[in-house]
């Protein structure tokens, strides 16, 4: 069984920054897809990001590309998600997430959530 735990979640203004890391822990996740999933107040929970087991492949949802830079520590069973120039709109429940498929279609292991407010 595996544990994700999120941290770095919080208040910040717009056009600010914020790192959230995601500790794997029970067993590896180096094999994994690893990624983050996003749920704005009211609405459903989202795809946000993903990357392979490597590092070299990375997916991003089309409204946080060139923003949100997904990377892993795979020594440290460890997956970031850096964000920058956030907006309003990038409020939401961030989780983490372990599974297969570029874009995690198939999801395995899902964090508790960190929030992160993005005042305007």
């Amino acid at each position: 069984q595996v544990q994700l735990v999120e941290s770095g979640g919080g208040l910040v203004q717009a056009g600010g920054s914020l790192s959230l890391s995601c500790a794997a822990s029970g067993r590896t996740v180096r094999s994994y897809v690893m990624g983050w999933f996003r749920q704005p107040p009211g609405k459903e929970r989202e795809f946000v990001t993903a990357i392979n087991w490597s590092g070299f492949t990375t997916d991003y949802a089309d409204s946080v590309k060139g923003r949100f830079t997904i990377s892993r520590d795979n020594a440290k069973d460890t997956v970031y998600l850096r964000m920058n120039s956030l907006k309003p709109e990038d409020t939401a429940v961030y989780y983490c997430a372990a599974g297969g498929s570029r874009r995690l279609s198939r999801v395995d292991y899902w964090g508790q959530g960190t929030q992160v407010t993005v005042s305007s």
